[in-house]
């Protein structure tokens, strides 16, 4: 790769894993709300993980990561979510460019290590200012050893469903990404259905 293929801000995503939490909110938020709750909006829930990576509006670009395992061919809870058909996508919000790239794991490598392997690819650009990662639960330990090689100067965030244990990045938690980008708002959620 060449300097020129580096966006200035990237998302690196293990999309089996954030795919299935997409079902889980799905499921349990249709039982609580009783509503249907549509897939999430692909474009929508992309610029909620940007807002809350510090993104901020402007004529930014974004390189968007999709790490998938063979096996799959598309996150099913989300519109659009077929790799093939999102691989080399854009489109353009009123928080910049975003392109889409979906990375197959091969027979190779794992995905934990090819995840490591994509942050440290990233981390080692001097284009890239800013890094939003959201690993499976089952890689998050390799994301941390990774991230203490990542210069401190980039602005990390490590999405997760729970507060975990810390490193050399900002937490964020996926759910409010993800509940935004189906449509669930606040008021929805009543305390006594939780």
């Amino acid at each position: 790769m060449n300097e020129k293929n580096f966006s200035e801000n990237v998302i690196i995503i293990d999309a089996d894993f954030v795919d299935k939490v997409a079902f889980d909110l799905i499921v349990n938020f249709e039982r609580m709300i009783g509503r249907h709750i549509p897939q999430a909006d692909m474009p929508r829930w992309t610029e909620c993980i940007a807002l809350d990576g510090g993104l901020r509006e402007g004529e930014n670009d974004v390189q968007v990561v999709l790490i998938h395992e063979s096996g799959s061919k598309e996150m099913e809870n989300f519109n659009p979510g077929n790799y093939e058909q999102l691989n080399g996508q854009a489109f353009k919000s009123h928080l910049g460019e975003f392109v889409f790239s979906a990375v197959t794991v091969e027979q190779l490598t794992t995905k934990e290590q090819l995840f490591a392997d994509t942050i440290q690819l990233y981390g080692a650009q001097k284009e890239v200012k800013r890094m939003m990662i959201i690993p499976g639960d089952n890689i998050y330990n390799k994301v941390r050893e990774v991230m203490k090689k990542v210069d401190d100067e980039k602005r990390s965030t490590v999405f997760s469903m729970q507060p975990m244990a810390g490193g050399n990045f900002r937490q964020e938690i996926l759910g409010y990404s993800l509940m935004a980008a189906m449509g669930i708002r606040g008021e929805e959620i009543k305390p006594d259905s939780l």
